[in-house]
Order: structure tokens, then sequence, then C-alpha cells
């Protein structure tokens, strides 16, 4: 890494220049073992270490609560960096939360608790069930999806992502059956890829902030009013419950405003006692920004240089 510490030293004092306070929150979803052809999106733990490395090195990484009091009373420092982590992965509390802690970082891990102890999320069913087909191809010409090719590891992740992104914004229950459908295909599917509540609960002895992010993921667009709010109250009260902690933080699930969520979905985070929210909406946050629906980012270079000349080009964002 030494023969890129100028170019990191020039970028940071380019930001310094930027005179409007700006905050930068990274999401991330999962920190593997190691890189996986069925989550080609999704950093290791080699890539990871490094990138909150020099994140503790050239930025201020912030708990989500210090940032948010910071910007509203103008005292944000420069480069101020907030981590988050969306769903709750078990390699999350195994992987993510010992590089965290070696390098002296606080995030926030949003949680949804139909998949905590044994739970499944509705995706990794459909990829779980295409990486172990032995199959040439998959045929789901019953759902109206045609016939996949999944012979090679590259069909096999193009396959899944094709079948996510069908079935993602179907209504619930036929997201529900469309799923099931697929997982009868294929025996044996993990049960271990989300967490257990004691790894939650260590998260929060680790000092970690735990958010709300609805109990079973939904697309909350999709939903009648009272099954968004049933969702959203549920999940947190699920969580205090558990933790023992007032939730103070909100994700929307998929998290595109106007397209996920609905203005109608801001009012009930705000009316069960959330105190800000995230969402997947590309960009930055200052002062002015709605605290109900601030912007993230997903640092997906998987090169020291490139990370950092992304991390620039959030901060230089208007």
């Amino acid at each position: 890494m030494k023969p890129i510490l100028s170019l990191l030293k020039n970028l940071c004092t380019l930001t310094s220049r930027f005179k409007q306070k700006k905050l930068s929150i990274l999401i991330y979803h999962r920190v593997l073992n190691e890189p996986d052809f069925m989550n080609p999106w999704e950093v290791d733990k080699r890539i990871f270490s490094w990138q909150m490395e020099l994140l503790a090195k050239y930025f201020n990484v912030l708990s989500l609560d210090e940032a948010l009091q910071r910007l509203e009373n103008n005292t944000l420092p420069a480069r101020s960096v907030c981590i988050t982590f969306d769903d709750g992965y078990a390699d999350n509390c195994e992987n993510a939360l010992p590089i965290l802690l070696a390098n002296n970082l606080k995030a926030t891990f949003f949680i949804a608790t139909d998949f905590l102890d044994g739970g499944r999320m509705w995706n990794d069913t459909i990829t779980e069930t295409v990486r172990n087909l032995n199959e040439a191809k998959l045929d789901l010409t019953k759902l109206g999806y045609g016939i996949f090719d999944i012979e090679t590891t590259e069909q096999k992740s193009n396959a899944a992502s094709n079948i996510i992104s069908k079935v993602k914004h179907l209504s619930p229950s036929e997201r529900t059956r469309h799923v099931a459908y697929i997982a009868e295909q294929c025996d044996g599917l993990p049960d271990n890829l989300m967490m257990t509540t004691r790894q939650l609960i260590k998260l929060r002895d680790a000092a970690m902030e735990i958010g709300g992010h609805t109990r079973s993921h939904p697309i909350l667009a999709s939903l009648d009013i009272d099954s968004a709010s049933e969702e959203i109250a549920e999940n947190k009260k699920i969580l205090e419950t558990k933790l023992n902690k007032k939730i103070r933080f909100f994700a929307y699930p998929n998290g595109k405003p106007g397209k996920d969520y609905l203005p109608e979905h801001v009012e009930i985070v705000k009316n069960i006692g959330y105190e800000a929210a995230v969402s997947t909406s590309f960009g930055v946050s200052n002062k002015q920004s709605d605290k109900w629906q601030l912007a993230r980012a997903t640092p997906w270079d998987h090169t020291p240089e490139k990370f950092m000349l992304r991390m620039v080009r959030f901060f230089a964002q208007k």
C-alpha cells in the first residue's frame, strides 16, 4: 500500500478544502470469508480490512448518533463517515466486528428480525438454490421466468441475479410463493447465514448501534398501510425486547424513495419514535438534509486507489 500513500494524502487534502460540512454514510451487507462468485459485489475479510484501515487513518469515522448531532450543531469534521450494515448477516458479527474493533471503529447494524436464529432471506434462498443445483438448466417457466442456463459459475451468478430482479417487487404473498417454488428445486439449503440473538447481543455489548429494518424486509410500497406499519413497529419492539435498549435509527428495505418506500412510510417511522432513518438514495448528507431520508452509498471498489477516489467523489458532490 506504500506506493499510494502520497495519492491518499493528496486526496484527503483535497476533501478538506470543501467548504460545506458533509457526511458520507457507507452501506455494507456482508463481509465474506473469501470472494464468492455468487456474491461478487460483497467484500471479503481481506478487502474490508484494508478499507477500514484507510477509513481509520484518513477519515473521521463517527457513530451515526454522533454524526447526526454534529451535523445539527455544525461541528461535523471534514471527511466524516458512518459505516452501516443492512439485513443482519452472521458474518457481520463473525468477520466485520473483529475488524471494526481492531481499528477502533463504530458501525450501525440494521436488522430484519424475521431472519434471526436460523432464518434465511428470500434472495439468499434463490442464490443458494442456484448455487447448489447440479443441473445444466433451471426451468422456471411455471413462474413465467423461462429457462436459465446454470452449468458454469458465471451462468449461475447471472441466473440468480436475473431471478432476484424479477421476484423483488412482487407482492409479499406472491414473492413467498415464487421463492418457495424455487427452493423446492434443491435440498439442503443453509440455515446459518443470518445472525443469532446471541450474536446480536454481542454487537450491542461491543458498543455497536443496532437499528430497525422491518420484520421481513418487504418493499414497503407494495404493502397496504396497516401491514407496512406493523412491519416497522413490530420490528422495533422485537429488537428492543431482545436487546433491552431503545432502537433509535431505521433503514428502509431496498431504500429507493418514491419506489421502495413512500412519504407515508416516512411518517410511520417518525411517529413510532425513531430519531432518524437512512435510504439508499445515492449521495452525502449535510445540515439541510432530511434526517428521515439520509443518503447512503456503497464502496464497490476492490483496490485502495479506486476506493479512495470514490470516497473523494462522494464528498465532492453538491
